[in-house]
């Protein structure tokens, strides 16, 4: 059964999809773009929105009782492939080895005109503590 991920503490969804769609130990998260839960980018360059597309992907991940070691694979959509080395330092600063699985892609446009956009697929690997 499919269940939908929601929280306040990651931006909500501008149009009609979730968050994030937990199927038994998967969960699913919708592209996160570099915006805040007002809805407004982090700033104009591609690191700030890293940093934002990152929080928020921890947080729905948080919302899911899932971690960030728990993120299987991840795609990124970049506005200029010459951000590259940016956003693979950064990148490497939510993750330890192993590292999710990845793929990265320059796109003619975002939603919001924003730099860069992250999707990822969790699984849920460890048991929870009680």
């Amino acid at each position: 059964m499919k269940t939908g991920i929601q929280t306040t503490t990651a931006p909500q969804a501008i149009g009609p999809y979730s968050q994030g769609i937990k199927w038994g130990n998967l969960l699913f998260i919708s592209g996160q773009l570099g915006i805040d839960i007002s809805g407004g980018l982090a700033g104009n360059d591609v690191a700030s929105q890293t940093h934002q597309a990152m929080a928020n992907i921890e947080q729905i991940l948080n919302a899911a009782g899932l971690q960030m070691n728990d993120v299987l694979k991840t795609t990124i959509y970049l506005k200029d492939l010459n951000d590259f080395n940016i956003v693979n330092q950064i990148y490497g600063e939510y993750f330890e080895a192993p590292f999710p699985a990845r793929a990265c892609f320059q796109v003619a446009r975002l939603p919001k005109d924003a730099c860069i956009e992250i999707e990822a697929i969790a699984g849920q690997t460890h048991k929870k503590q009680s």
